[in-house]
């Protein structure tokens, strides 16, 4: 086991944290949504159509390329309805639970892999390169396993997995049989696992410490020509439940926090489940006043509307924090009030301490859109061997060669998270990178 200490990068400390570790049961939902969105790279091809019964764990679509991809249902019921959007875009598919314990068993004699892709749980799995769903026919070089999230006011990992955690062995067995290397378990001090068949590595760092790409970049880099494939360790637990059990699991601890939460604590509800429902009763202050509802943490989690969102697939938490469209505060983001908090020297506040002091932060941009300040601010948020300034010069020019060899094919969007909310120029990184990504790909087919 290796300890690797990271300096770059930074904690921010937000209002709103959960202080108890107790875990509280939701009521059970009454409708489930999946956004496909959620599994990048899969091209949606329906096997349900609206009033259609389906059991949990049945596929509901699969992808046109690789058919055997599915995606399948958390709950048992019936498809109330499939939203598309532009160019019918399918957005969401919702599903009105019957509260039954329908399930759907998939068969496990085919092996591993088969298992993986008839449960649903192979879209849980991320590649590198491209950030995307893995691509079946691939041998991964070797595999990563994130054991905790370093991103604000992220849920304990380890608690998220709840009594799961002894599934942990059998699910690292399960990809060491789908790899030609090794299988790597990336942990926080304090909170190591060490399981055989699988090397630990301690990360010992502020923020993005708990990233895929920042643990891959100082373990093992991916080159030209290789492909990893990431998880985290929730998602280990369960592929080892499915092979232990014979049945996949959607159930899931998720955090409820931020600075509007009335009182933040962790819920026991299933995958999909609506935002309404989960902070229902739970909101603090003046419930009129416009609030902002993330499925995710702040940096890297998508805005959802607290009437129709839904708990998406990859995020562990929902986090909601003030809008604030239109403060009436004076000189704006120029204001020199030692209340105001920067991760520099901006504000008079960092002599009192600020930026020791749990902050209470809205949704406000706070300044324009604006060239690229070549200052080094990226390669300060960011603990990579790669120099992130220049690769995103490079990929707004579409320079292949530069992407190729500043790194392109070792980062995803989550990785420029925190140096976007640090960017004095305003500019939207991840979209940058994501478009890169799928840009490259598509090139590279």
């Amino acid at each position: 086991m290796a300890t690797i200490k990271l300096k770059k990068g930074y904690n921010l400390n937000l209002e709103g944290s959960i202080a108890t570790s107790t875990v509280a049961s939701a009521p059970a939902p009454k409708l489930c949504g999946i956004v496909p969105d959620d599994f990048w790279g899969v091209t949606p091809r329906m096997e349900k159509q609206v009033g259609d019964h389906v059991a949990a764990g049945e596929a509901l679509y699969h992808d046109k390329k690789h058919e055997e991809v599915k995606v399948v249902s958390p709950v048992s019921g019936v498809v109330k309805a499939v939203n598309r959007g532009d160019r019918r875009k399918i957005e969401s598919i919702e599903i009105a639970c019957d509260g039954s314990d329908s399930r759907h068993k998939p068969r496990l004699d085919a092996g591993v892999k088969a298992a993986l892709l008839e449960s649903g749980l192979w879209v849980m799995l991320r590649q590198r390169p491209y950030d995307i769903v893995p691509d079946p026919d691939v041998t991964p070089r070797d595999i990563f396993v994130t054991c905790f999230d370093s991103a604000p006011l992220a849920p304990d990992l380890l608690l998220v997995t709840g009594d799961k955690q002894h599934y942990i062995k059998k699910g690292v067995e399960a990809l060491a049989s789908l790899t030609s290397g090794k299988v790597y378990l990336g942990c926080a001090p304090g909170h190591v696992i060490e399981v055989e068949g699988a090397e630990t590595n301690v990360f010992d760092g502020p923020h993005p410490a708990g990233n895929a790409g920042v643990q891959i970049n100082n373990v093992k880099p991916v080159n030209k020509g290789e492909v990893v494939w990431t998880l985290d360790v929730v998602t280990l637990a369960r592929i080892g439940e499915l092979l232990a059990t014979g049945m996949a699991s959607f159930d899931t601890i998720v955090a409820v926090d931020g600075s509007e939460v009335a009182t933040p604590q962790y819920l026991k509800t299933v995958m999909g489940s609506p935002v309404a429902e989960l902070v229902e009763g739970n909101i603090a202050g003046d419930s009129k006043l416009n609030k902002r509802y993330i499925s995710g943490n702040v940096l890297t989690g998508s805005k959802v509307d607290p009437e129709t969102g839904y708990l998406r697939a990859p995020y562990r938490q929902v986090t909601v924090i003030p809008e604030n469209d239109h403060p009436d505060e004076f000189m704006g983001w120029a204001s020199l009030s030692p209340k105001k908090f920067s991760i520099y020297r901006d504000f008079t506040g960092w002599l009192l301490g600020r930026r020791r002091k749990k902050v209470k932060m809205d949704a406000r941009l706070q300044g324009g859109e604006r060239a690229i300040v070549m200052s080094g601010e990226y390669d300060r948020m960011l603990p990579m061997d790669i120099y992130p300034e220049f690769l995103i010069k490079s990929i707004i020019a579409f320079d292949i060669d530069k992407m190729e060899q500043l790194g392109i094919y070792e980062v995803a969007p989550e990785d420029f998270a925190l140096a976007e909310y640090a960017d004095t120029s305003k500019l939207e990184l991840q979209r940058i990178v994501r478009q890169g990504l799928d840009k490259m790909k598509k090139e590279m087919e």
